[in-house]
């Protein structure tokens, strides 16, 4: 049999399309594009954002909404129905030690332990991208004040930075948020700078060298694009990490401090009584328990869905 008989017996058989000259196959999908058909797929990580984003907007808008509706008040003291236990008249999730509602108190404190988180990462995963990415673009004397840099901060324990700093300033979000973001970029930036030392040798770098493409352009349209889905993994990994950090810290004396709710110090002054009001410790381990679990199924999800080789074996 010849080459055009098999040719026109493969054209003629079902399922199978024979792309001829001039004739346009089927159109290339982007790593983006692969990344998403993937994500839809993955039910449990659709699962966890989904979670993590009704649980975000209830702590920004519905604080107000159930103390007006139900009466309640997280601020208004109650010592008479204190240590009421969920259910109690319009307390739906009981009430404190001082006979506060403990569901609105756990929105507010919502407020303060993701706030921490997204702006503690956000802040971290931004100097991590600048730093790490003129690091590995410059090389030479930028790229060893860098390392230096880095080695000095990793040897310094956190812990000792975080005594010092609640020592000199009252511990409140704004201040932990930039703490725990100046202290928590070194990560990232490692990330971020192996990478641009292994993309500035690529072809199309050297192409837009040749071309004349400026610094900046090099940085926003080159480099950045492909450390995108390093720095979403890390972004999602690192806010869940961070909500621990914020509960630990406060287990210590050294975050947020009452009457300011947050989830870590209401787990640490609930830990006092339980044995007369157990739902105040359950109820805010649930919470960090949730919430650090949708953030590290987010994170291993999006790392799949964004993994080049993983898109290639589908």
């Amino acid at each position: 049999m010849t080459a055009a008989d098999r040719t026109s017996e493969q054209a003629s058989s079902p399922g199978s399309r024979v792309v001829r000259l001039g004739e346009q196959g089927p159109p290339s999908r982007s790593l983006w594009h692969e990344a998403l058909r993937r994500l839809v797929r993955d039910r449990l990580t659709l699962i966890a954002l989904s979670i993590l984003m009704l649980m975000t907007l209830a702590c920004v808008f519905a604080p107000p909404i159930i103390e007006r509706e139900l009466g309640v008040s997280a601020e208004r003291t109650d010592i008479v129905n204190r240590y009421k236990p969920p259910g109690y008249k319009n307390n739906i999730l009981g009430t404190d030690h001082l006979g506060r509602d403990q569901l609105v108190r756990l929105l507010y404190g919502g407020r303060v332990s993701l706030g921490v988180a997204y702006g503690a990462s956000i802040m971290s995963i931004t100097i991590g991208i600048i730093i790490g990415m003129l690091a590995g673009y410059y090389g030479g004397v930028v790229d060893s004040i860098v390392n230096w840099l880095i080695s000095t901060l990793s040897s310094i324990p956190s812990i000792f930075l975080l005594i010092l700093v609640s020592v000199a300033f009252t511990p409140s979000p704004v201040v932990l948020i930039l703490l725990l973001g100046l202290l928590g970029w070194i990560g990232t930036c490692r990330l971020v700078r192996g990478e641009v030392l292994s993309l500035k040798e690529r072809e199309f770098v050297v192409a837009a060298h040749a071309v004349g493409a400026s610094t900046s352009r090099l940085l926003t349209h080159h480099f950045l694009p492909n450390v995108a889905s390093l720095v979403i993994v890390s972004l999602t990994i690192d806010a869940g990490s961070l909500i621990l950090v914020e509960a630990g810290l406060s287990y210590l004396g050294l975050g947020v401090r009452p009457p300011t709710p947050s989830w870590g110090n209401m787990l640490t002054s609930a830990r006092m009584y339980f044995n007369t009001g157990p739902h105040l410790v359950i109820w805010p381990g649930i919470m960090i328990a949730v919430t650090v679990l949708c953030f590290f199924i987010a994170g291993d999800g999006l790392r799949d869905a964004l993994d080049p080789r993983a898109n290639q074996r589908v």
